[in-house]
């Protein structure tokens, strides 16, 4: 939460914001694991409009972009690309509503029920790890901040997480 308040100094209040930062996940499968199975079907979001098992089976397309599986065409300039890549390494989290345009809300499920769909994301997870320890050198491009290695896009998929299991509470 934002907290502005006054400082006296010399006699002159000054208007200070507290930073606005947050804890994000650690990428370790057990804490994921952790906060995926406090989901069930009706898990209420508490912003956006992705269900539960939308939300699962986006973050697992989002391993998939990661190691060049699906692609979207990019959607900045490079230089804006590389002035957004400096987001990715900020304690900053994504805003509550934010709007990509590659992303469709409300697509058709890929699995028959969350439980399968978490499978899924732990399937990518892990063949996440193997490709880049198989490929260290590997770039993928994300259509908002370019082209990214390993540690951008672990850097992107730690903030991405953490976004969407605070979305839902997890």
């Amino acid at each position: 939460m934002l907290k502005v308040f006054f400082k006296p100094l010399f006699g002159i209040f000054l208007l200070l914001r507290e930073k606005n930062t947050m804890r994000f996940i650690t990428w370790d499968l057990a804490e994921i694991l952790e906060r995926l199975h406090q989901l069930h079907p009706n898990s209420p979001a508490q912003w956006g409009k992705f269900t539960a098992q939308h939300m699962v089976e986006h973050l697992s397309g989002g391993l998939k972009m990661s190691m060049g599986q699906i692609s979207f065409p990019g959607e900045v300039s490079e230089e804006k690309a590389l002035r957004l890549k400096d987001f990715l390494s900020s304690d900053q989290p994504f805003t509550k509503e934010i709007q990509v345009d590659f992303v469709v809300h409300n697509a058709p499920l890929k699995h028959e029920e969350i439980e399968l769909a978490i499978d899924d994301l732990v399937t990518q997870f892990l063949a996440f790890e193997e490709y880049y320890e198989q490929h260290p050198e590997a770039i993928h491009p994300h259509p908002y901040f370019g082209k990214l290695n390993h540690a951008e896009w672990k850097q992107l998929h730690i903030k991405h997480f953490t976004h969407h299991f605070e979305q839902f509470g997890v």
